[in-house]
């Protein structure tokens, strides 16, 4: 196609914002230049009426770019334009404006799709997401394992039963300990038996996805990446598993400020005129993978060693790998120990942490053999 060809498609180039529902999609068409979008109406939101609508569209020969925000709708719609040939981005949500309706949605995005204002996001492959929607589960269900043992522990001790303090929970002994109990009412030894089987059984579902995670990293495409990572203190085979599952192809972000805005990490900021007010993290992106660096700079609050267990993680990784795990060590440590000297609240200094860690991370995903990547 030469340069004229492009132009004169360029010149019939329509773009297509599409406000998707479970039920239902709100289409919108924008031409190229400057008339105003027209909204099209509502189709269902069913793989024939997509079929039909891309069919219909492109039955004068123009070409059509569509977009959609990302949802809890996922990236169905996506996969299938893309299969019917047709150019798709999911993009994120733009600001929205006072009043909303389906309508307005629409040609708000067509018109911010033509003007080029939308940021498209990254959308995994169907391997890739099916990964991360298991790393999210074993997330939610470690969750209610937690809530489980939460209940157990509030109803003992109203029933006058204090876990000795110091000691830890969920031990053998521990459990060995909650069958024991004596109470004055047979029902509350039965309401104690039901709380301890619902914990037993959480218990075994988180573990039971842990095997399943673990027998699957050695067949997925991000294992180096993973490898690699665990060489970070702090981060080890399902940190890291679950951080390469939600973060997907670093190559997107140019720098490491970019990784940290999009986790969510860089300090808000509501400044004007002379005044400069900077305020606590944004937190607008990426939760899962902000809380696990947070979590895992919490380790860091100890002096920079080598130790058997970093070296006995690190032994799949690259020597850049290291490299890079070293230097973060010794800067990480270093900034916890004079972030907590200065009298900083404990948990502002384990952000502060983790969000460098992020940069280390990024180092690391660069420097890494991705085969996912170099595809």
């Amino acid at each position: 196609m030469n340069i004229l060809d492009r132009t004169n498609e360029a010149a019939r180039m329509a773009y297509i914002g599409m406000d998707v529902h479970k039920d239902s999609i709100a289409l919108a068409r924008a031409p190229s230049g400057r008339a105003e979008p027209e909204y099209l109406g509502e189709i269902p939101n069913t793989p024939a009426a997509v079929a039909k609508l891309a069919k219909t569209l492109g039955a004068g020969g123009a070409p059509n770019r569509f977009c959609y925000e990302a949802g809890p709708c996922g990236y169905v719609l996506h996969r299938q334009l893309r299969e019917l040939e047709h150019d798709c981005l999911v993009v994120a949500p733009p600001l929205r404006l006072r009043v909303k309706t389906d309508r307005r949605d629409a040609l708000e995005l067509a018109r911010l799709f033509r003007a080029g204002l939308l940021e498209p996001v990254w959308v995994p492959d169907a391997e890739h997401e099916a990964v991360r929607s298991l790393c999210r589960c074993r997330t939610d269900f470690k969750v209610h394992q937690h809530q489980q043992r939460q209940q157990l522990n509030s109803f003992v001790l109203l029933k006058g039963h204090p876990w000795p303090s110091g000691k830890s929970r969920w031990t053998q002994a521990h459990y060995q300990w909650l069958e024991a109990l004596k109470f004055e009412q047979d029902l509350d030894r039965r309401t104690c038996d039901e709380y301890l089987t619902a914990v037993r059984q959480a218990t075994q579902r988180v573990a039971d996805l842990d095997a399943r995670l673990q027998e699957l990293l050695p067949d997925w495409t991000l294992a180096p990446l993973v490898a690699d990572l665990r060489a970070l203190r702090g981060i080890d085979w399902l940190a890291a598993m679950m951080l390469a599952a939600e973060l997907g192809d670093l190559r997107r972000f140019e720098a490491p400020p970019q990784l940290m805005a999009y986790l969510g990490m860089t300090p808000g900021e509501n400044s004007s005129g002379a005044r400069r007010r900077q305020g606590g993290i944004t937190k607008a992106g990426n939760a899962h993978a902000r809380r696990l660096l947070v979590e895992a700079a919490w380790c860091y609050r100890f002096p920079a060693r080598i130790t058997v267990h970093l070296e006995r993680k690190a032994r799949d990784a690259s020597p850049q790998a290291r490299d890079i795990a070293w230097k973060a060590q010794r800067r990480l440590c270093g900034k916890f120990r004079r972030l907590a000297l200065k009298g900083k609240n404990p948990k502002a200094v384990c952000v502060a942490v983790g969000r460098e860690l992020a940069g280390f991370v990024w180092d690391i995903a660069r420097h890494s053999v991705n085969p996912a990547a170099t595809a």
